[in-house]
């Protein structure tokens, strides 16, 4: 959760990546749902027209480290050139202690 620079970043890496500007695909995670889902209303967006339904599989909103790793780990699993998720894993298991 942020305030108006923590959605113009979000914003600008959605633009980005849904623009094809980015390098690779990514997958943006967006923590907290009671947040993300009060501030933006990203369905609203597209019965408007002002994104598209494919746009909403850009990002995933999540409430715990445990729902981050399973996105992550469904992002790595179609794009094969990344493979270790080592790091995310180490992560989750820190937080939890």
């Amino acid at each position: 959760p942020g305030g108006f620079g923590t959605l113009d970043e979000v914003f600008e890496i959605l633009t980005l990546s849904q623009t094809g500007k980015l390098e690779r695909p990514i997958k943006v995670l967006l923590y907290g749902r009671d947040y993300w889902t009060q501030v933006v209303s990203f369905e609203t967006l597209v019965r408007f027209g002002t994104i598209a339904p494919k746009d909403l599989e850009l990002f995933c909103v999540v409430d715990s480290l445990e729902e981050a790793l399973v996105a992550l780990e469904a992002v790595f699993a179609t794009a094969p050139s990344v493979t270790d998720l080592s790091f995310a894993k180490s992560v989750c298991v820190k937080q939890r202690r």
